[in-house]
C-alpha cells in the first residue's frame, strides 16, 4: 500500500494544507482512506490473533491471514468515519 504524503505537506509554510480544487480533494480523500486502511489493518492484526484460523495451519498461513486482513481493511476503509473526520479537518484548512 503506497501512501503519498505530498498532500499532507501541501503548503507546509502555512502549517495546515489548504484544498483549492476538486482534484486535490480527490487525492486527499484517497490518502485519508489509505490512512484509515492502515489503522484498520493494525486493529485487525490484534483482534484476529486467535488460534481458530480461517485457512488452517499451513506453512504460509501467516502470509494468507495477513493478506486477508489487508484486503478487509482496504474494503472497509472510508466507512468507519476516521477518514471522513480527517478529510473534513484537512479540507477546512484550520
Amino acid at each position: 500500500m503506497n501512501v503519498d504524503n505530498s498532500v499532507a505537506l501541501y503548503q507546509a509554510n502555512s502549517g495546515v494544507p489548504k484544498i483549492d480544487n476538486g482534484l486535490d480533494k480527490v487525492a486527499l480523500k484517497e490518502q485519508t482512506d489509505s490512512f484509515e486502511a492502515i489503522i484498520l489493518k493494525q486493529l485487525m492484526d490484534v483482534a484476529m490473533k486467535d488460534e481458530n484460523t480461517l485457512f488452517g495451519k499451513d506453512p504460509g498461513d501467516k502470509i494468507y491471514n495477513s493478506m486477508y486482513r489487508e484486503e478487509l481493511s482496504k474494503v472497509g476503509a472510508g466507512s468507519f468515519g476516521l477518514s471522513e473526520i480527517l478529510f473534513d479537518y484537512l479540507a477546512e484548512g484550520r
